[in-house]
């Protein structure tokens, strides 16, 4: 039996804050993983951060080197923070596993770049980080993305046919004899590119987009895209969100603008659980707490939605990137080729030591 201590960190393209998940990871002697959530905590950005996060893809190379070091700075103080509030001991935890912050993300040419340097990490908070865990995968040919599905299949497989996670991008995991996995459409971020026009940071439980009319113009560019035509393996990331959607918004009410863009994604959600023939689908990430999105992917579909309790749906991902680094120290492959499109399963990751 093997067991393992670890810190996952998420920070995603919603740019909202970190989340922090202290777990326990168990290796039975018949092969089968289990988890304990020991402490979470989500510590919000200041708008600094997140601007500064927001326009690092057109930054200098010294902007962006300093936010790369000066974000794992952020980190770590936030990490042993954490540590101290917890009352937790450095000695029982076998290392961080830190997603990083990404800023490119272009596999067709084979390039993904998550920024807060991992050595940084380990020096400041004396604790081994794995972290880089897309890169491999990339140059093995395969998407970088997404690497949640493993653990969807050997931690949560037993609750749900599916898993669907609203966070920036909303993305599917199938679980079967093999698992197949895929970004689906954009999530909350062109949410929080309208609200933010409002002056708010998002559209609290959907309160706007259900005050909104649907623009039927608008919707059928948003789903007439090549993407939702594309087959196999496939990713999104905010250079397709620039290119692509962002054009698309500025002409309507914003309420408007909403009520279309949550009905696009509830329409392209729903579509996939139709095509995929599934029967439960398990929703964690942010935009599950938009009750105006949820309500209309209920709608739209007739599998069982399944909504987790809060910690599970705020925390998911870093519990998941926590048992990426387990599979590492466990000498396990953590990225799959099934879902990636990449040549062979690879163990993804670098390793850095205090």
């Amino acid at each position: 039996m093997s067991s393992y201590n670890i810190i996952g960190l998420m920070s995603g393209t919603s740019t909202d804050g970190l989340d922090i998940a202290y777990c326990n990871y168990t290796l039975s002697e018949e092969i089968n993983w289990t988890y304990r959530v020991l402490a979470t905590k989500f510590i919000p950005y200041t708008n600094e951060i997140k601007d500064r996060i927001h326009s690092a893809s057109q930054s200098s190379a010294w902007e962006l080197c300093l936010l790369h070091h000066e974000l794992a700075k952020l980190w770590s103080a936030m990490i042993n923070a954490f540590i101290a509030e917890n009352d937790i001991q450095k000695s029982d935890v076998h290392a961080i596993a830190s997603h990083g912050q990404t800023i490119f993300h272009r596999p067709e040419l084979q390039i993904t770049t998550q920024i807060g340097d991992g050595q940084v990490l380990a020096t400041q908070t004396l604790l081994p980080v794995i972290c880089d865990f897309r890169n491999k995968d990339v140059q093995h040919g395969g998407q970088g993305a997404p690497l949640v599905p493993i653990g969807d299949q050997l931690l949560f497989g037993s609750k749900s046919d599916a898993f669907i996670n609203i966070g920036g991008f909303t993305n599917i995991s199938i679980v079967g004899e093999t698992v197949e996995a895929f970004d689906i459409c954009p999530g909350n971020l062109p949410l929080n590119f309208l609200a933010s026009k409002t002056g708010v940071p998002y559209d609290s439980h959907g309160k706007i987009a259900a005050s909104g009319k649907l623009i039927p113009a608008l919707l059928d560019k948003l789903n007439n895209i090549d993407f939702y035509h594309s087959t196999g393996p496939k990713s999104l990331g905010t250079e397709w969100l620039v290119e692509k959607i962002y054009p698309l918004l500025g002409e309507g009410e914003i309420k408007d603008e909403l009520n279309t863009v949550v009905e696009h994604l509830a329409q392209q959600i729903s579509k996939t659980i139709q095509e995929k023939s599934i029967n439960q689908v398990y929703l964690t990430g942010g935009g599950t707490f938009n009750d105006y999105l949820v309500h209309r992917i209920k709608q739209l579909s007739t599998a069982e939605i399944i909504v987790p309790e809060k910690i599970t749906i705020e925390f998911k991902e870093a519990i998941i990137f926590g048992f990426l680094a387990a599979l590492y120290l466990e000498n396990k492959n953590n990225c799959l080729s099934s879902v990636t499109g990449a040549r062979a399963d690879v163990r993804g990751g670098v390793h850095y030591s205090p």
